[in-house]
């Protein structure tokens, strides 16, 4: 899987994916784009956008993107806090589908 994680991610997080293939929105040219155009940027390259931005779902319509979302519902976004939630993440990440949102929790 092809896997982009949002800006607001720790970039050691990337390193937590060792069967994929990761990139972070920064590494891409993309900070700053915001969620709908960053979207339709990261379908033509990506499987999944992993992203910490539990509104996301609210402010774009994911049914008209090929993308899976997958939000990791944490109250911080600190790779100390994030570690706890790697497992699941993966998971998701592995049968996710694309328009499909997936929350990860602790």
């Amino acid at each position: 899987m092809k896997v982009l994680l949002d800006e607001c991610l720790p970039r050691k997080l990337k390193h937590h994916f060792s069967a994929h293939d990761v990139a972070t929105v920064p590494e891409m040219g993309w900070a700053g784009v915001k969620n709908g155009k960053l979207l339709r940027l990261a379908e033509s390259a990506f499987d999944v956008f992993v992203t910490i931005d539990s509104g996301i779902q609210y402010q774009q319509n994911l049914l008209t993107v090929q993308i899976g979302v997958v939000v990791l519902m944490s109250s911080d976004n600190t790779i100390e806090t994030l570690q706890s939630l790697i497992p699941s993440m993966l998971k998701a990440i592995d049968s996710i589908q694309p328009g499909q949102i997936v929350r990860v929790s602790g």
